[in-house]
């Protein structure tokens, strides 16, 4: 390793005052309560080693976000950074070379040694080169239910999705919404894709969406998927909110017994001051089949025509991969960190779920990984069909199945 390579993993992530402060625009779209306490320490880190964290948050979802980032960097309007998924988001403007390379950094600060899994950095790289440096690791398969709920029914708080179904006309009966859902259109694909993994397995899972194999897609094994995808749809009749995170509250105040979201929802709880396994709990995998998939976010810097500006770029990189960083970052966001070698004894009973689950290897690639933009695109677009309306399970299969063969 050269000299002057050395010298920048060891300036990296410490104060940036002998070189001057420098602002840069961070955009995201991290604005729900549990969201904005995680954004927050990755601001206050920046802000400690000297520079100045512009928070740019974009209102919505990362649907809603994305183009409005990606219009302003080929706009000519580049922000600093910007969180995009693990996965193709960004895969465009790497190639028309619109994205700083980050090679260096991560060879001073020994990505590839401490990033796990590995496949959050090949996310991040193309033809070689490294291009983002993911923040954390967010599952989206777990339910998260009120424990009052069931107590208030005197009934034990479901194991698994099974168990929930069972439960639900109870719950209807007692002026309750079973399952939370939220009208935003990513939210019921993450739902759908969530059952993929829990009810037809990993195999199956895997065969589908990693090998391709079509004729498992239009199998047994996948229509029980839409099978409990339509129970699903059955059990929201009422929510009548829109994003995730008020749908997240009606089971925080006991509204509903349930959601279908990602690891995430637990900032929202840990900001309502619930306890995990004594307000709540949590099931990976919808208790059925317990697999994290390794999505996630990560930070993509476009190119500057500015020297001050792109050190500090290179600076809030090393920063976010950072030990120090990681732990006090996902911590409040409900996530994993991108490295092992930290200490999160401070982590809640759902964290430590998640934390076996990824030592023990249980885990899985993201679609967006695996899967084009357009093809999520309309899959998604399905999804939002088939949870709106009475689109039989059956009819959506089919037409699922279509779209997925054509990637």
């Amino acid at each position: 390793m050269k000299l002057t390579t050395k010298l920048l993993a060891a300036s990296a992530i410490v104060s940036a005052t002998t070189v001057g402060a420098t602002e840069l625009e961070v955009t995201h779209w991290w604005t729900s309560g549990g969201e904005a306490a995680a954004v927050a320490e990755l601001a206050k880190a920046f802000d400690a080693s000297g520079d100045k964290w512009i928070d740019g948050a974009i209102a919505g979802s990362g649907g809603t976000a994305r183009p409005i980032m990606i219009s302003r960097i080929t706009g000519g309007d580049p922000m600093g950074a910007t969180q995009f998924n693990h996965g193709q988001q960004a895969l465009e403007l790497v190639e028309a070379g619109l994205m700083l390379d980050l090679t260096d950094v991560a060879e001073a600060n020994n990505w590839k040694d401490v990033i796990f899994p590995s496949s959050l950095l090949d996310a991040c790289t193309i033809d070689g080169r490294i291009y983002c440096a993911p923040v954390n690791i967010h599952s989206p398969e777990w339910l998260w239910l009120s424990n009052k709920v069931y107590e208030d029914l005197g009934l034990p708080v479901p194991t698994n999705w099974n168990e929930f179904v069972a439960s639900a006309d109870a719950v209807r009966a007692a002026g309750k919404v079973p399952l939370a859902l939220g009208n935003q259109p990513w939210q019921s694909n993450l739902a759908f894709g969530a059952m993929q993994v829990a009810v037809a397995g990993l195999d199956n899972w895997k065969a589908v969406n990693m090998d391709k194999n079509m004729d498992v897609a239009a199998g047994a094994e996948y229509a029980a998927v839409f099978k409990a995808a339509a129970d699903a749809r059955a059990l929201a009749v009422g929510s009548n909110v829109q994003d995730w995170n008020q749908a997240t509250n009606l089971v925080i105040t006991d509204q509903a017994a349930g959601q279908i979201m990602g690891d995430w929802a637990q900032g929202e709880f840990q900001v309502a001051g619930e306890v995990a396994g004594t307000d709540y709990t949590c099931l990976p995998g919808l208790g059925l089949n317990a697999y994290l998939s390794t999505g996630g976010d990560a930070f993509y810097f476009p190119k500057l025509d500015d020297a001050d500006k792109e050190a500090a770029q290179k600076r809030l990189a090393a920063l976010l991969v950072a030990p120090e960083t990681q732990v006090a970052f996902n911590l409040k966001k409900g996530s994993l960190p991108i490295r092992g070698d930290v200490d999160l004894s401070a982590a809640n009973d759902c964290m430590k779920k998640g934390l076996e689950l990824l030592a023990a290897g249980n885990v899985m690639p993201s679609g967006d990984m695996l899967w084009t933009p357009d093809t999520q695109k309309q899959v998604e677009d399905l999804m939002v069909e088939f949870w709106m309306t009475d689109l039989a399970p059956e009819v959506a299969h089919e037409r699922w199945v279509d779209i997925i063969s054509n990637n």
